[in-house]
């Protein structure tokens, strides 16, 4: 799961807007056309997402900018890919120096350095210089269940996948899989959920799913989500009422 010490949206998104009007001397220089789409979009799910909005991921933070927002006029204008692409890289790499509060500087309202480094940093770059701010890319298709909601407002794309909800994260579990009998009851479910270190998956690390949600996430949403993911998980969107409805 990736660090959530980014900028607050408010000051963030500005500092990144202007980044994106004074950097058009980056055009051309290759970025997009170096790194790997999909890499790059399986590495923006696991490292970026809990804290950017981008509608192609599915992801909804406003802990740091709206990166749609934050391109749609630049690409709008002529901005070409490569060009968004360097300043993705530029972003990243000389990343907003920590604001300064009355106790000093505070880490957790700053994007941490080297986030992703190299290879990766050219293979996020290159899928942000593709979809952000890009009409053509619509986001996951979500079926008409108020769970898929909460599990797209909740990043969990981030981390799994779930074809129910156009996820393809690959840091936690694939719930496409097979599911075990252990987990297919409400009681278990909402448990993974809220408590993930006392049942770990084979194969993944302990302390990787964020252990706030069950304070995060209402009663309500919650119960929607457990029930979403009995319906759909394990090969679920192949049934009726996990098909999506809408989107691109």
């Amino acid at each position: 799961m990736s660090r959530r010490n980014f900028i607050p949206a408010g000051g963030s998104f500005a500092a990144l807007a202007v980044a994106v009007a004074v950097v058009p001397l980056l055009s051309g220089c290759g970025v997009s056309t170096k790194g790997d789409f999909n890499r790059g979009k399986q590495l923006f799910a696991a490292q970026c997402s809990t804290c950017h909005a981008l509608k192609d991921a599915g992801s909804t933070s406003t802990i740091g900018p709206n990166l749609d927002a934050a391109f749609s006029q630049a690409r709008a204008s002529g901005m070409d890919p490569e060009t968004i692409a360097g300043v993705v890289k530029n972003q990243v790499e000389n990343p907003r120096p920590a604001e300064e509060t009355t106790g000093g500087a505070n880490p957790s309202v700053s994007m941490p350095a080297d986030l992703v480094t190299g290879e990766d940093l050219d293979d996020v770059a290159s899928y942000l210089g593709t979809v952000a701010g890009n009409p053509e890319f619509k986001g996951p298709s979500l079926p008409d269940d108020p769970g898929a909601l909460v599990f797209s407002q909740n990043n969990c794309a981030g981390c799994h996948t779930l074809e129910a909800a156009g996820a393809s994260g690959t840091t936690g579990p694939d719930l496409d899989s097979a599911v075990p009998n252990d987990l297919k009851t409400a009681s278990a479910v909402r448990e993974a959920i809220v408590d993930p270190n006392k049942r770990i998956a084979p194969g993944f690390p302990p302390n990787v799913m964020p252990q706030t949600y069950g304070q995060e996430i209402s009663s309500q949403d919650l119960n929607a989500l457990v029930q979403f993911l009995l319906k759909c998980s394990g090969k679920g969107a192949q049934t009726a009422p996990c098909q999506p409805t809408s989107g691109k």
